[in-house]
């Protein structure tokens, strides 16, 4: 029994690593599993708790909180079991090595503690970026609901750059402003090689805050028209009638004129309907009175008191009587202008046909001058 003890002394005291033995690093083994198996338990604990939450009362603060910090809780206990586990193991001091592996060790646990707290930070814009989504639904436009992705990414990237920062600095003992000072050279070159980057983003603020267009509305840029899908830091999209989807930059877009087409209060057709010159005065006449009743009749058509339609009697053409037609159709929907205007195209049709009036299309007529007998001889 005594050799047994003895040797079983021997095996967990068999030092390791200078003055460990093995049952420091079993220790130490151990705590980090356990560390990590608390960090899951949180983790799932969270998780579990933030969907029952969603089940019964729907999103919440709480349940977006929750939620948001699942993940960052499990980095955060990690820290804390680095920072533990090193307790069960021994340095000797008269080489200086615990000085230096405890200090290193300390900013370790410190260091990863701190970017738990900054993926804390991180995962909370989500619950920001979920308020901020409903109280741009308030809002008659749907440009602000494209803001709320920018705003998102704007704040991600500068928690991510403040903790990168802050951590570098206080923690690791960075020389952050000398660093920065270096770095503020090679900014400016970056700066000069990135300048269409940053011309674009500055379009984005430029769109954002003018507001020339919404999403979903229809603008002609150039030779692209069609609505528009989305509006991001660097390009907005089009998709254009043909189905293509086209790319802009911003800064392209601040400096072209753009002719927004679903602000128009109505679409104008303009028409020229030709009948033949053998109509006479009566059937021109008629024409003329047909087509006006017509239009009357549509209200989509009479509804504007100021943009009423016009009707003139206005050229003699070279095969043809030309009555000229003009109308404003409310509200300014591309598709129901059409089957708006086939209606109108149908009725004129029917109308001259029932009156006799006959539509014009280019002829000509040869008049051949027979000579007279030659006299006889």
């Amino acid at each position: 029994m005594l050799i047994a003890e003895t040797t079983f002394n021997s095996i967990i005291n068999y030092e390791i690593i200078r003055g460990n033995g093995l049952w420091r690093i079993g220790l130490l083994a151990a705590a980090i599993l356990l560390m990590m198996a608390a960090g899951r338990i949180f983790q799932f604990i969270l998780q579990n708790y933030s969907e029952k939450i969603v089940k019964r009362l729907g999103n919440t603060v709480l349940s977006l909180t929750t939620n948001a910090l699942s993940k960052p809780v499990y980095v955060f206990i990690i820290g804390i079991g680095i920072f533990v586990c090193k307790m069960p193991l021994y340095f000797n001091d008269a080489d200086g090595i615990r000085t230096v592996i405890g200090a290193g060790w300390n900013k370790t646990a410190a260091a990863v503690i701190a970017i738990g707290l900054a993926y804390a930070a991180y995962r909370m814009v989500d619950v920001a970026e979920y308020y901020l989504n409903k109280i741009v639904s308030r809002t008659r436009t749907k440009l602000d609901d494209m803001l709320v992705p920018v705003i998102r990414k704007s704040l991600r990237i500068a928690i991510a750059i403040i903790s990168i920062l802050l951590i570098a600095e206080n923690i690791l003992g960075t020389d952050i402003k000398s660093l920065l000072l270096s770095a503020g050279v090679g900014g400016i070159a970056i700066a000069l090689a990135a300048k269409d980057t940053i011309a674009n983003f500055f379009g984005s603020i430029t769109i954002f805050a003018d507001r020339p267009f919404q999403i979903d509305e229809m603008i002609k840029i150039g030779s692209h028209i069609g609505p528009v899908e989305e509006v991001g830091f660097r390009s907005t999209r089009i998709r254009t009638l043909q189905g293509h989807l086209v790319t802009v930059p911003n800064s392209v877009m601040t400096n072209e004129v753009i002719e927004n087409i679903s602000k128009r209060t109505a679409i104008r057709r303009t028409s020229n309907v030709t009948i033949t010159y053998d109509s006479g005065f009566d059937k021109t006449q008629k024409a003329i009175s047909i087509i006006k009743e017509i239009l009357s009749q549509v209200p989509e058509i009479n509804s504007n008191s100021e943009k009423m339609p016009k009707v003139y009697f206005s050229d003699f053409n070279d095969c043809s009587l030309n009555i000229y037609m003009t109308y404003w159709v409310v509200p300014a929907d591309y598709w129901a202008v059409q089957a708006i205007n086939e209606k109108i195209n149908f009725e004129i049709l029917k109308r001259f046909d029932a009156e006799g009036i006959e539509f014009a299309f280019p002829t000509q007529t040869l008049h051949v001058k027979k000579d007279s007998d030659a006299p006889a001889n």
